[in-house]
């Protein structure tokens, strides 16, 4: 089937040549053609460039886009979306003067959620998740990393990690399955950390790798969760069944995660709330992708990771949402995008690269998704009539999304 889009008021992130990333100065540059047609065939971008360039061509369906932008689905990198229940009261306690390294002191926070997924079946964290998935793809999320870590035990975990391959088999969106087992340490293992390790190692790897289930190996590197040598130790046992590292660092401090990550060729380090200079020049000349996830940043009224000072020193950065209940319990990423440019004052332009290109590279989706590139998934946004690109952040409370494109098919 071919579908034309004609009088597109302007086209976003259009790439010849496919690129796998983009960093520094390179993300302020957002290439875009104006009054523009895109060709679709099957579920592939076919053709695209200026309307008075437009070939003789027998479309099945011709989409009049005047007035609309068209830009390519949001790839987003970093999300917890298989959990269940939610930790609303945990929401008032921090109103009520309660931080987040307090309530999971008492037995809040990641340990809650384990409670609660442990206590529910398969069925109903599928159903449930299902809805947080149809919400983020009507959203224009078109590629979406899904961790576990809610399980802290191997049952619980190959369960989450079933959900999500359920997931990615009954949806038209790109989902890569990650494994969080070192997410915290379970309660009856606090005072035995190593034995926990031991279960993740030995235990939950093997079934992991039996059943190919996950795609990356993830650890909470930070104070009070598991500590850089604990972290290593963990990305070397992944990356022995076949797991690339992916790993959360300086959400709340510096310790050294970021320098353990580079060493262990990890896709990349997420948060980054907390950077010291030293952690910035770690980052220089690798192939890890800094990720930054701001509506967490919001939520928890914690620092906005500082995006300024790492593309000022050339490195790339990529935006994600980190949905998942207790810390970010939205996976808008149109907040997001405007969230990077009101808080941590990107740009237009690079909220959008961050969001796209190099979100699709913390995937390992470069060659498929990101951007507007003949032979990559027909996946991108028609936005409804607006008067430029520059309204999607600055609008930040309105719905500009008219249609989703998913595979070369309008999303009902």
């Amino acid at each position: 089937m071919i579908t034309l889009l004609t009088n597109i008021k302007e086209l976003l992130q259009v790439r010849e040549t496919s690129v796998a990333k983009v960093s520094g100065a390179e993300m302020a540059v957002l290439p875009t053609i104006k009054d523009a047609y895109l060709i679709l065939e099957n579920h592939l971008i076919a053709d695209f460039g200026e309307m008075k360039n437009l070939p003789e061509i027998k479309a099945d369906q011709i989409i009049d886009a005047t007035g609309r932008i068209v830009l390519p689905s949001w790839c987003d990198s970093h999300t917890h979306i298989v959990y269940a229940g939610n930790r609303e009261q945990e929401f008032v306690d921090r109103i009520n003067g309660l931080s987040y390294e307090e309530i999971a002191n008492r037995g809040g926070g990641i340990l809650n959620s384990a409670l609660k997924l442990n206590a529910a079946s398969e069925e109903e964290i599928y159903e449930q998740s299902k809805r947080r998935l149809e919400e983020v793809m009507h959203l224009g999320t078109g590629a979406v990393e899904i961790k576990s870590g809610y399980g802290l035990t191997t049952e619980g975990e190959i369960k989450m990690l079933r959900v999500i391959k359920k997931l990615a088999e009954n949806y038209p969106i790109s989902i890569k399955a990650t494994f969080l087992g070192a997410h915290a340490f379970p309660l009856h293992y606090k005072e035995n950390k190593a034995g926990y390790i031991d279960e993740i190692i030995t235990k939950m790897l093997p079934e992991i790798a039996k059943n190919k289930l996950a795609d990356y190996i993830d650890v909470f590197c930070e104070t009070g969760y598991f500590s850089v040598e604990e972290t290593e130790k963990i990305m070397a046992a992944g990356i022995q069944y076949g797991l690339i590292p992916k790993i959360h660092v300086n959400q709340f401090n510096s310790i050294g995660g970021i320098q353990a990550g580079i060493h262990f060729k990890a896709l990349s380090v997420d948060h980054l709330e907390v950077m010291n200079p030293e952690d910035i020049e770690a980052l220089k000349g690798t192939q890890t992708m800094p990720v930054a996830l701001p509506s967490c940043s919001y939520f928890l009224s914690i620092p906005y990771t500082p995006a300024r000072e790492m593309i000022k020193a050339g490195l790339p950065l990529a935006l994600a949402t980190d949905f998942n209940p207790g810390s970010t319990p939205s996976g808008n990423m149109n907040f997001v995008v405007a969230t990077a440019c009101i808080k941590m004052k990107m740009t237009p332009e690079e909220a959008i690269n961050a969001a796209t290109i190099n979100g699709a590279y913390a995937m390992g989706l470069s060659e498929t998704h990101g951007s507007i590139t003949k032979g990559k998934k027909a996946n991108f946004i028609l936005t409804k009539p607006i008067s430029s690109y520059y309204q999607i952040p600055y609008a930040f409370g309105s719905n500009l999304i008219e249609s989703v494109f998913l595979e070369g098919k309008i999303l009902a």
